[in-house]
């Protein structure tokens, strides 16, 4: 480890002396250093589908909107826009002032200015079937786009969804250069040419990925400053989270995302505080997270135990969800308790879902056996090894109120696969907002989004619930819309298709000397205003 340590620094010294553009000076004190343990499939936006992607992405490209901490639409390469009176035609005015990474594509250390033709064709290459990017859907009511002109770039929506400013922030939407994809073909995903504030400069896959400074960056922060401050990004591959939390409590990394289970205790308490030790070295800070952790039930399976509802209730109300993340999250974390949308949003639902009641759950178990005839009912959750532990301790909740739970523990793509295909009858997940808004959430178990063809893998279908759906998505003032959200949440309560576990929340570890990194419910990694101080 020591060997290939060394070795990196290495490399990474050499590439800041000789692979720049441009003459600078600067030493690692103007580096930002982070692990992605996961390692990066990507640079290519077209599939920036995983949080791994999606930090890198965000650090290279730049699209028409971006989101604030707040989760609030702001202007990006767009200036401002404007949107008609019936909410199905967005025109886009772009900045003058936009330029791709400089790259001998343009010329000798050259570059050229963004204009709308290139969202026209990024657009373009986002639903190319040949192309087959993940992110093809965002565009899905789009009726069509084009540039208006060099500076104007319209699209029109087959109908009104009052959401779809907040899609186009999505990563999947920024803007890429006709004549790099057409140069470097297949190998753009490790060739990216974009916007943002840091170009690419070296990616030894599996082991190191380097980011420099892009001087001819458009934005500016409140006081006029020009962003990025940091000089460079460097990204390692460890995929030991230990290792990982060792590199970082040494000073060689200067930001952890990660909470995992080997060494959660050592760097938090159980009430989810930094550990006193710590205070003088480490920065810890928590938010809302827009992700639901939960239990999902394949209504349609062929073990027909979990489509009755009085087992699912018994479920809901069997485990007590705040010890759960007081001593297996210690305290990161909300118990879901308030139905599937989580608190990050302002259509969150604060009617009363499932508490723990474990008498009402035995009173569920036993009306389930005089229905059904069944004397010993048992359930199998379908796991990773990642959620185990808290499979285990609903497992030992629902036996004290006479559920029988087998637990089977599969990879993680296994999981994901047997979920979309309905093959599981329980299996644990999690739903990550794409954008700020809960039809995010609800378009799961809308029944014209059943798997394959969408979301829903529960195959939830109520009537009631569709018919409020719809209408959700083509009212444009938003307290409204969130009201009918809510009326939809209840219904999910009521109905019980999936065991909300807990809200998730953000938690990000810095060293003192990072300032500027901020937090947001999307957990989205922002370096442009991180300044490294001395």
């Amino acid at each position: 480890m020591v060997l290939r340590d060394n070795w990196c620094y290495l490399l990474f010294v050499f590439i800041l002396v000789s692979c720049q553009n441009r003459t600078s000076t600067f030493d690692g004190s103007q580096v930002f250093r982070y692990n992605e343990h996961s390692n990066i499939t990507s640079l290519d936006p077209a599939f920036s589908k995983d949080q791994r992607n999606i930090w890198a992405v965000n650090q290279l490209y730049n699209g028409l909107v971006q989101l604030d901490d707040s989760l609030q639409v702001k202007p990006s390469i767009s200036n401002q826009w404007d949107i008609s009176e019936d909410g199905k035609v967005y025109t886009f005015f772009l900045r003058d002032d936009v330029y791709f990474h400089r790259h001998s594509l343009f010329g000798i250390d050259s570059t050229r200015l963004v204009t709308a033709l290139d969202f026209e064709y990024s657009f373009h290459r986002l639903l190319d079937k040949n192309i087959a990017s993940p992110g093809a859907w965002v565009l899905q009511n789009v009726k069509n786009f084009s540039a208006i002109s060099d500076s104007v770039f319209q699209i029109k929506l087959k109908q009104t969804f009052p959401p779809f400013l907040g899609l186009l922030a999505m990563k999947y939407c920024s803007v890429v250069s006709r004549e790099a994809i057409e140069y470097f073909g297949d190998e753009y995903r490790s060739n990216p040419i974009g916007t943002g504030p840091f170009q690419f400069k070296l990616w030894v896959e599996n082991t190191k990925l380097v980011f420099r400074k892009n001087p001819d960056y458009f934005e500016i922060d409140d006081k006029g400053n020009q962003l990025p401050f940091l000089e460079a990004v460097s990204i390692t591959f460890l995929p030991d989270k230990q290792s990982e939390f060792l590199q970082f409590i040494q000073g060689n990394l200067d930001f952890m995302k990660s909470l995992d289970a080997s060494y959660k205790d050592d760097i938090i308490t159980l009430d989810g505080k930094l550990q006193s030790k710590y205070n003088e070295t480490i920065h810890m800070e928590t938010g809302s997270y827009l992700n639901t952790e939960y239990l999902g039930i394949y209504l349609d399976h062929e073990d027909k135990t979990t489509s009755n509802i009085l087992l699912r209730k018994a479920i809901n109300y069997g485990f007590d969800r705040k010890k759960m993340v007081k001593y297996l999250r210690n305290g990161i974390g909300t118990p879901a308790i308030n139905g599937f949308i989580p608190s990050g949003l302002p259509s969150f639902n604060n009617m009363e879902g499932y508490t723990y009641k474990p008498e009402i759950a035995r009173e569920f178990i036993e009306a389930y056996r005089k229905q059904t005839g069944l004397v010993n009912p048992s359930i199998t959750i379908t796991t990773n090894s990642n959620y185990l532990d808290l499979c285990e301790f609903i497992q030992r909740e629902l036996q004290n109120i006479g559920l029988k739970v087998k637990i089977d523990v599969i990879p993680p793509s296994s999981l994901r696969q047997g979920k979309a295909t309905g093959k599981f009858s329980i299996f644990r997940a999690s739903w990550i907002a794409d954008y700020p808004d809960a039809e995010n959430y609800l378009s799961l178990f809308y029944s014209k989004n059943f798997t394959p063809n969408g979301p829903n893998y529960t195959h939830f279908k109520n009537i009631e619930f569709d018919v409020l759906y719809e209408k959700s998505i083509s009212i444009v003032n938003s307290s409204e819309r969130f009201s009918l959200y809510q009326k939809m949440d209840s219904i999910l309560i009521e109905e019980a298709p999936v065991i909300p576990l807990y809200y998730d929340q953000v938690i990000r570890f810095s060293q003192k000397n990072i300032r500027g990194l901020g937090i947001n419910p999307l957990d989205m990694l922002d370096l442009r205003t991180v300044i490294k101080v001395q």
